[in-house]
């Protein structure tokens, strides 16, 4: 990104630390870059260290400033408490947090086991809601500010067909949005969420649309705007929201999807035409996108 990607005056966040939590790649990456390009200074976490090492150095070297990479995985409390300790140590209270880390794939809900419910509720449910117990404790305790914002979907309004995991995880989000908004609000920690529609990335794209490339969802005659959304669109929402000067906003989640939700629901809807040897072709680009993802992390 450039500083004409951003609607806001340089400078905006300066004295705002913030965490994002699947921070290295993606939607993730590019939150990162707009709040660190506007004088924030950054933690990004996930499990692979070395792909948060890079995408650290990458944005540093870009715009200066400071990026911290701390490699956590979010489905152990302990792993969240220690990468908070060492956040805290390294120059106080955050001020802002960004629930991003997801997983997902398409699949039909009779085919799931309990292994692969659990692969996606177990990150974006548990593991969301552990990261924020553990900063809002903190929070608390200290009397700081805050601001937490959620990633989620329009599912969370729609219901995801053939998405149900996360559709189920991201409603529990929303819902957790709206209720510690009103519980922890007085505390001054606020709540708020994203819901976007399709911004294509190269890692969701191959498990939500196998055989495409992300750089091929240019098709968009059904949404309103005839296009997927813009990486720096979801930055500048985000900056907002994380922004003390939003802070009479509380408990919302906001769409970004060109008016896609409006216009007509569940994203997946159409896959009901599927047959079993469609689903099993899905199944094997799904497994090898993950396959390719393991060995990254053995690399």
């Amino acid at each position: 990104m450039t500083p004409d990607d951003l609607m806001f005056k340089p400078g905006l966040m300066k004295g705002e630390r913030v965490l994002i939590t699947g921070g290295g790649t993606g939607l993730g990456k590019v939150m990162a870059e707009a709040c660190l390009m506007l004088g924030a200074e950054v933690y990004i976490c996930g499990r692979r260290g070395g792909v948060l090492d890079d995408a650290a150095k990458e944005l540093m070297d870009a715009h200066g400033g400071k990026v911290t990479g701390i490699a956590c995985d979010i489905r152990v409390p302990e792993a969240i408490h220690d990468m908070l300790d060492q956040v805290w140590s390294d120059g106080g209270a955050l001020t802002g947090l960004i629930n991003n880390a997801a997983g997902n794939f398409i699949s039909r809900t009779e085919d799931l086991s309990p292994r692969a419910f659990d692969a996606i509720a177990n990150i974006v449910f548990r593991g969301s809601f552990f990261v924020t117990l553990d900063c809002g404790k903190r929070w608390i305790k200290e009397g700081a500010r805050a601001s937490v914002v959620s990633i989620l979907t329009t599912w969370v309004w729609s219901g995801g067909p053939f998405t149900v995991p996360s559709a189920m995880s991201k409603a529990g989000l929303n819902v957790m949005t709206q209720s510690l908004a009103v519980e922890w609000g007085p505390k001054g920690v606020r709540f708020n969420a994203i819901a976007p529609g399709p911004f294509p990335t190269e890692g969701a794209w191959a498990r939500l649309s196998p055989g495409q490339d992300a750089g091929s969802a240019r098709d968009m005659g059904s949404n309103p705007m005839g296009r997927v959304g813009e990486m720096r669109e979801l930055a500048n929402l985000a900056v907002y929201l994380l922004h003390p000067l939003s802070a009479y906003v509380n408990g919302q989640t906001i769409a970004i999807d060109g008016g896609a939700w409006n216009a007509g629901g569940g994203a997946f809807s159409a896959l009901r035409d599927w047959d079993d040897k469609r689903w099993a072709r899905a199944r094997a680009m799904i497994r090898g996108a993950n396959e390719q993802d393991r060995a990254k992390r053995t690399v």
